[in-house]
Parts: C-alpha cells; sequence; structure tokens
C-alpha cells in the first residue's frame, strides 16, 4: 500500500495532521496534471499550474480533506475539480469579452484619456480632434471649449447655442469617440 492510500485512510479515521502530510506528497503529481490541462488550454492563459494546484487543493478541502475510497478517488477528484476550475475561467473570460458584470460608469465624470504630456501626445490629441471635427464638427467644438479652454457645461452651452442636457450628452459622446481613437493609434 502506498504512503498516499495510508494517508487518505487515516484522513478518513478522523486524522487531522494526516491532510497537511498529504499535499507534499500529492503535489508533484498535482502539478503534472495541472500542466498536462493547462496545455490543452489557449495561449496566453495567466494561470499557471502551481496557481491550478493550490486552487484546487483548496477545493478539495485543503487541510479539512474529506473521505477519499483510494488514491484513484482523490486523483480523479482533483481532475475533476482542475477541470472546472478551467471551465470557470473560461466562462469569466467570455462574460467580460460580452461586458457582463461591468460596473455602469458615469460618463459625466470620466476625463479625456491624455496619452502622454509630450509634444507627442498633444499632437495625437490634436489628430483625433480633427478626425471628431470631420465626423462630428458640433462635438468637436464642445471638446475645444471644455478641454482647451476649461469652460463648465453651461459656458459651453451657451456659447454653442445648445441645452445644457444636450452639452452633457455631446461630451459623453466625445470623450468615448476620442478615447476609442487614441487608444486604437497607440
Amino acid at each position: 500500500m502506498s504512503e498516499v492510500t495510508l494517508i487518505l485512510e487515516e484522513i478518513a479515521e478522523g486524522n487531522a495532521k494526516a491532510a497537511q502530510r498529504l499535499l507534499p506528497l500529492v503535489y508533484e503529481e498535482l502539478r503534472k496534471l495541472a500542466s498536462s490541462r493547462m496545455a490543452q488550454e489557449r495561449p496566453g492563459n495567466t494561470l499557471q499550474p502551481t496557481a491550478l494546484v493550490h486552487e484546487a487543493w483548496l477545493r478539495l478541502g485543503g487541510d479539512d480533506q474529506p473521505e477519499w475510497k483510494n488514491r484513484s478517488h482523490f486523483f480523479s477528484a482533483a481532475a475533476e475539480a482542475m477541470r472546472r476550475i478551467l471551465v470557470e475561467r473560461a466562462r469569466r473570460r467570455l462574460a467580460a469579452k460580452r461586458g457582463e458584470g461591468q460596473i455602469p460608469v458615469d460618463l459625466h465624470e470620466i476625463e479625456i484619456p491624455i496619452p502622454t504630456q509630450d509634444d507627442d501626445g498633444l499632437l495625437r490629441i490634436h489628430e483625433a480632434l480633427e478626425k471628431l471635427s470631420q465626423a462630428d464638427p458640433q462635438k468637436a467644438e464642445l471638446v475645444k471649449l471644455r478641454y482647451f479652454m476649461g469652460m463648465n457645461y453651461k459656458e459651453a452651452a451657451t456659447a454653442l447655442g445648445i441645452a445644457i442636457p444636450t452639452a452633457k450628452q455631446w461630451w459623453a459622446y466625445a470623450r468615448a469617440w476620442l478615447s476609442v481613437e487614441l487608444n486604437h493609434h497607440r
């Protein structure tokens, strides 16, 4: 009988300290199992086999291990825990791509990103603003008044002859548009 099987029997008999001896014995095997699971994942995955082993260990009960019938039962449960962890991560990545779980942002509080404080950054903002001027001259004018002249909504709305709520809507749109444009050309 292997040492792992003996420890699993001790755990089944209620020896709490036995679980602490289990991880060091099975760690390398779990790590190999995790590495083979991770090899099937997409390139660039940030989860490392070591982290997968530790998360699976915690899901299996950590130092409070349940009763395991035998070594095979333990490793089967560990493999299943790793599979579930990877599936949950994949679901979270897909959900993030679709924007689920995103916290709503008040667009009026977001500033237009300044790529850098040097001349290159100013030129990038200028070029992006020129593109916005071609797409929507009124919103570009609002940006010039608010961003470069420091006008508040009321002052800018008065200068453009529009209502304050319209100025806020245009500002939100223009900031989002410029943010995409500036991030696109990094």
